[in-house]
């Protein structure tokens, strides 16, 4: 399948769009007012233990304070000798005041500061290096065991030389030669050296090791074989690019193209578009189906509908190819809006067992291309599908939008009927409560003209109940339920 990442630069911000036989999937944007903390390390400083939570927060210098759970520290599981792992009490591994070099494994979301890690961890092109860690494992998407054994064996060579830490090879090492992991091996073994003189020469608080930006992290995580080009409208990025590029992955080099047309990159497979239909709460199927997907705090809720689609043959046919396309578009939804946590699917009912494990069995194949890692229960009787996506960043609406200041983020507001009769009720209230002449009501103009209009007879009435005229005035400012009653 054709693939190409599109890189476009501004002073402000970077955005890069993953884009597969022509079609968008994913989407990563960098600001330089708010740029992504995964795999920073800092020299944190613990500002509270928390003994009920089995967890302490770690001030950063950063807003918010970082959150570490003792299983997320060296040494907070122990085996009890059973074979069971048992949680160190955080009191006997931290107290407040210490100082600690902890790794950023998940961005602040929402309210909630970022999440650390001791498991210090190094990536490159082909290896994750772990200081801490003792073991060599492989990726799972390396599915030939032959080269599982081969790249394990060289491995366990390069160790023997250089006892310290332990190593992950990645999947883009499968099919790479000794010469190409000992470089990888040895520039991650000088970082770590670099980042252990730093951190004792910094104060706490500060930040010891800085991730790559986006254009060179979209080189060393997702440049693999299969990417026939990269192209970037910034020459300056290009650069940069090309140098590390030359340095890590000199094979691919050449798939690095600047991108000198007139017409905007991000023009090219509709990639604008793309993001602003990315935003909306539902999405049309090609069939006339369409999902409508909801994101809140806990969770996120995709639904299915069969909307204009009437099929062909039965309800129940209709029903399965609305379901099975469906799982296509949930797919390539939850890459390129990064949505993670918690993700209910409902499926539209299905009577048919068979049916049911065939539309189970499409979202995995659709899922298998996502680079998060994702766990899928199994679809229930009522058409329901538990699953979990590892949300590490925030998604591209916590990204490009916030919550509406007139609804909180609720996504509804209250009619012009319902403030009218709020409006009836506080004139009462404030009759009841204070001596005045007359009252102004100051509303949008979409309440003002329902008053003048089709409640122009119950105003009238509360004239005449409250013995005061009541004039009102239409406010282009003001939001469809926020409204005045003032006391003349």
């Amino acid at each position: 399948m054709p693939k190409e990442i599109l890189v476009n630069v501004s002073p402000r911000e970077t955005r890069a769009a993953v884009v597969e036989n022509g079609v968008v999937q994913e989407v990563y944007i960098e600001r330089a007012s708010r740029r992504g903390l995964i795999g920073n390390i800092y020299k944190g400083k613990v500002s509270r233990v928390l003994p009920g939570m089995q967890a302490a927060f770690v001030d950063l210098g950063l807003e918010r304070a970082g959150f570490l759970h003792v299983s997320d520290m060296t040494g907070g599981r122990q085996d009890d000798g059973n074979g069971d792992a048992q949680t160190e009490d955080i009191r006997s591994r931290v107290s407040e005041g210490q100082e600690l070099l902890v790794q950023v494994v998940k961005d602040p979301l929402g309210s909630k500061g970022a999440r650390l890690t001791t498991f210090v961890t190094f990536p490159s092109r082909y290896l994750v290096y772990l200081p801490r860690g003792n073991a060599i494992g492989i990726s799972s998407r390396i599915e030939d065991e032959e080269e599982k054994l081969r790249l394990k064996g060289l491995l366990e060579t390069m160790m023997d030389e250089q006892r310290k830490g332990g190593f992950i090879v990645r999947t883009a090492a499968e099919g790479a030669d000794f010469d190409a992991l000992r470089a990888d091996m040895m520039y991650l073994l000088r970082l770590w050296d670099v980042v252990e003189k730093d951190y004792t020469q910094s104060a706490a608080g500060e930040i010891v090791h800085a991730d790559l930006g986006l254009p060179l992290r979209i080189l060393r995580d997702l440049l693999g074989d299969d990417m026939e080009r990269i192209r970037v409208d910034s020459a300056g990025s290009l650069l940069e690019m090309k140098e590390f590029a030359a340095t890590f992955i000199p094979d691919l080099a050449p798939r690095i193209e600047e991108y000198l047309d007139e017409r905007p990159i991000f023009d090219l497979h509709n990639v604008e578009d793309e993001i602003q239909r990315a935003l909306a709460r539902t999405v049309s199927l090609k069939s006339g189906g369409y999902l409508v997907i909801d994101q809140t705090e806990a969770m996120t809720t995709i639904d299915v509908n069969t909307g204009g689609y009437v099929g062909h043959r039965n309800l129940e046919e209709t029903i399965f190819r609305t379901n099975l396309e469906a799982t296509v578009a949930i797919a390539r939804q939850l890459r390129l809006r990064n949505l993670g946590g918690i993700i209910i699917l409902d499926f539209i009912d299905m009577d048919d067992p068979g049916h049911r494990s065939q539309v189970l069995q499409a979202l995995e194949k659709s899922l298998a291309r996502d680079h998060a890692r994702n766990n899928i229960g199994r679809i229930s009787e009522l058409g329901l599908v538990e699953m979990t996506r590892k949300r590490i960043r925030e998604s591209l609406e916590h990204v490009l939008c916030y919550a509406c200041p007139s609804c909180d983020g609720r996504g509804f507001l209250k009619t012009p009927e319902t403030i009218c009769y709020e409006i009836f009720r506080e004139i009462l209230r404030q009759n009841r409560q204070f001596d005045f002449q007359e009252l102004l009501v100051l509303a949008c103009p979409e309440v003002i003209e329902l008053l003048v209009d089709e409640e122009s007879a119950s105003l009238a009435e509360l004239e005449e109940l409250t013995g005061k005229p009541i004039r009102l005035q239409s406010e282009s400012l003001y939001a469809q339920d926020q409204f005045d009653v003032v006391l003349m």
